[in-house]
């Protein structure tokens, strides 16, 4: 990975490494000659077939929005899997896919004739609705008595909720609910009704057009944001317009593949975002290190280059740069994939995502980008900007040579304020808190948004994601012996006692009323036929037909994801463990649990993620530098920065100061798979600028013996790149955090915060403040001699 030792050039590259050097005669040399000349012969043909594959993974990636699943957060076995599964078949009003109507009268009130008329109206349009295919309805409409009905009304008395049951699955609800939405809100709003399906497929159905739109808008601002940067760091329109190409390339590459696995495999609908927002970063950053190369490879031959002078600095590009390039890949790729340890699908499916994108960012940088650079040739200079400077120089490499100086001089004084200052961004995130995303991952101006939010203020604010509890039983429920069900009685009783609880919704209630002795004897086939109607449909929506399976929704005091809530789960589910010793089985679900469990599962993989990872990055450094203290205060960097950005993330999302300042909605929370996935971004990608500076440092003192010089000389060497590339990054991230949707917000600020963080606090002053504490024990190995003694 490091840049040739050979000093023979006059010119240096502006990442440190000497223009010019002669090829060698190494593995890498000789297939970096090889590619190079083979990308010469064939760079017509090549060329027609790249364009070819720009244009077939371009058509793929326009079908990948509608493949995708809002699914992904059930852990395989899972109490809350188990529930999920139980309440799709024999239930009045839930199905493969269950939804809440609400419907919000703005002109009329209960009372009217007109909002009885209105509502029954918007109702039957839509269980007649073919495309939503509704199985069977349970609510306002369905039930006659005001005490019933009334549970269905909300407190402003123009509010009705009716629960419905659809025969769709999953995707495809997810497909086809959103524009059944946009076509009720475009039918009733001018009518003066507000018309919202609410649930699960419709709210993920919904962040899959957001997050189409949100890509087109984010790509929108970066892609014109990022040909300015690369403008200023090329000065030339060629070399910037191919930096752009590469980018774009590996973007459509990657999410063309993953448009055909999405059809054999389910992968959740934010790894769209996630590739695209990594791969327009990776991909442009990469092909800047090797087109910047080049160029300094291509003024070494002199002026007026011909065809073999440009296969020669396309050969060195490779063997030096590409080969960076190739190591850094490799690295994140790897580091990437401790992810899949994690067995969660929207998390093996953003790992998925990161590794395919990354590896199309290597390939297109090594094997199409040569191509393009044999096109172009002393071209690649074309539309030059403004005046150069010497030639192959670093623009005012001094000023960075200065700054790394300036800390040597006081290191313990700069690195003792740096990592004060960086200690304290840090502690807020002691308080981080994690959740699965709900609707609040919406805007509020989204339908689905407004009838959740209604629901939340007409209904209570638990109603919209109540814990649900399955009760099975082998025998039909009016079987079991009095004993049997009286437990049942009791746990529902102890269930609307917890703390936390406002209310239980079952059957058991109007059933008692009926028969306080054996309510569950009104359950037999000919006494429930004799039941009042209102009482038969509440029958219907919590037993199934068989009258086997009971459920019981706990509504809480606050919203799924409130410690409150989560508290009261717990609580639940030490209940419901009772009964289940008893003979029965109990499953409790719901969007709480459901979560619960997703944050489980995370949490006990975290440290094994971490830590295969931190191995992985510290084997990598070890052979690199041939140093066991180096890359140990590398991964500690690392840890230091990753702290202050978690801290960052508290603050702006999680403390609600991202929705003053920056317009953020706030959740209250960071999205669970957030802070697990940015830890391995953020570390292989500040490794990749630890191995690019570092590199360049021990080339200089291997060369010199001089441990405070080496250091000086190769952040002068190195610094504008990195800058450069970190700027690109910071860009492209942010420019996606202000057009995603909660949680592209969230990885967007916190990879931008990171990276800032990375190429300013710890590249110019942690590292130079470190290396000069810690002198030649810097490149300590057991075992062996200095790199200084090595050379003598």
């Amino acid at each position: 990975m490091t840049e040739p030792t050979t000093r023979t050039a006059a010119v240096p590259t502006a990442d440190g490494g000497p223009a010019g050097a002669p090829g060698g005669h190494g593995p890498v040399a000789r297939i970096a000659a090889r590619t190079a000349r083979f990308t010469r012969r064939r760079r017509r043909p090549l060329a027609a077939l790249w364009v070819l594959l720009i244009l077939v993974t371009g058509y793929g990636a326009t079908q990948l929005a509608d493949a995708l699943s809002g699914g992904g957060w059930y852990v395989t076995g899972s109490d809350s899997a188990a529930a999920a599964q139980r309440v799709t078949q024999g239930f009045e009003g839930r199905g493969k896919s269950s939804l809440t109507l609400v419907v919000r009268d703005t002109r009329h009130e209960r009372g009217d004739p007109a909002f009885e008329t209105r509502v029954r109206g918007v109702v039957d349009r839509v269980t007649r609705d073919r495309g939503l295919n509704v199985s069977g309805s349970y609510g306002w409409t369905t039930l006659t008595g005001d005490r019933a009905r009334g549970a269905f009304l909300g407190e402003d008395g123009r509010t009705a909720l009716v629960r419905l049951g659809s025969r769709l699955d999953d995707g495809t609800a997810r497909r086809v609910l959103p524009d059944i939405q946009q076509e009720l809100s475009d039918t009733y709003e001018p009518r003066g009704l507000r018309v919202s399906l609410v649930s699960q497929a419709a709210l993920w159905g919904e962040v899959n057009h957001l997050s189409e739109r949100g890509l087109v808008r984010a790509e929108l601002i970066t892609l014109p944001l990022i040909a300015l940067v690369l403008l200023l760091l090329f000065r030339s329109v060629a070399a910037a317009l191919a930096s752009l190409l590469v980018g774009i390339t590996s973007v459509a590459f990657t999410l063309g593949l993953l448009a055909l696995l999405a059809r054999h495999t389910e992968l959740s609908v934010f790894v769209q975002n996630a590739a695209t927002m990594l791969g327009l970063g990776v991909g442009v950053d990469y092909s800047l290190f090797v087109i910047m190369r080049f160029k300094d490879e291509l003024r070494a031959e002199g002026p007026d280059p011909c065809a073999d002078a440009v296969e020669r600095a396309v050969a060195r590009t490779l063997r030096t740069s590409g080969e960076t390039v190739v190591a850094s890949g490799v690295t994140i790729v790897a580091a990437m994939s401790t992810l899949f340890l994690v067995d969660l699908n929207v998390i093996w499916s953003m790992a998925l995502g990161a590794v395919v994108v990354v590896a199309f960012s290597i390939l297109t940088s090594v094997l199409l980008l040569p191509v393009l650079l044999h096109l172009l040739g002393p071209r690649i200079e074309w539309g030059a900007l403004g005046r150069r400077g010497a030639e192959g120089t670093p623009a005012r490499p001094s000023r960075w040579a200065t700054i790394s100086r300036a800390v040597m001089r006081r290191p313990v004084v700069f690195l003792g304020v740096s990592l004060v200052a960086m200690g304290v961004l840090a502690v807020p995130s002691l308080k981080l808190e994690t959740f699965t995303p709900d609707a609040r991952v919406v805007p509020t101006g989204a339908a689905v948004r407004e009838g959740y939010d209604t629901a939340k203020d007409q209904f209570g604010v638990g109603s919209a994601a109540p814990v649900q509890v399955v009760v099975e039983s082998r025998t039909p429920l009016w079987e079991r012996p009095p004993a049997d069900t009286a437990r049942l009685t009791e746990l529902h009783d102890e269930l609307a006692g917890l703390p936390g609880a406002a209310r239980v919704d079952s059957v058991l209630a109007p059933l008692r009323q009926a028969d306080p002795s054996r309510p569950f004897a009104l359950l037999a086939p000919r006494a429930a036929a004799a039941l009042p109607a209102d009482l038969r449909g509440a029958v219907r929506h919590f037993v199934a037909a068989d009258g086997r399976t009971l459920v019981m929704e706990v509504v809480g005091k606050d919203t799924a994801a409130s410690e409150s809530v989560r508290d009261l789960l717990e609580s639940v589910r030490a209940a419901a463990a009772g009964l289940s010793a008893d003979g029965w089985t109990v499953h409790v679900g719901g969007e709480t649990a459901e979560g619960v469990d997703a944050n489980e599962v995370i949490t006990d993989s975290l440290f094994p993620v971490i830590g295969t990872m931190l191995a992985v990055i510290y084997l990598l450094l070890l052979i690199t530098f041939r140093s066991v203290l180096l890359p140990l205060e590398a991964i500690l960097m690392n840890l230091v920065s990753m702290a202050a950005t978690y801290g960052v993330l508290v603050l702006v999302f999680q403390d609600g100061w991202g929705s003053g300042l920056l317009g953020f909605d706030t959740s209250g929370y960071l999205t669970n798979f957030v802070p697990v996935l940015l830890v391995t971004l953020l570390f292989s990608l500040s490794t990749d600028y630890e191995v690019f500076l570092l590199s360049r440092i021990r080339e200089d003192y291997v060369a010199t013996g001089d441990a405070t010089g080496s250091v000086a000389r190769g952040m002068a060497a190195t610094a504008p790149l990195i800058s450069g590339a970190a700027v690109l990054m910071v860009a492209v991230f942010t420019a996606f955090a202000f057009a995603g949707i909660l949680p592209i917000q969230q990885i967007g600020i916190g990879m931008a915060v990171a990276i800032a963080l990375d190429a300013t606090v710890i590249r110019l002053l942690v590292v130079p403040a470190s290396m000069r504490l810690m002198t030649r024990w810097n490149w300590w190995m057991p075992g062996r001699k200095s790199p200084v003694e090595t050379r003598r």
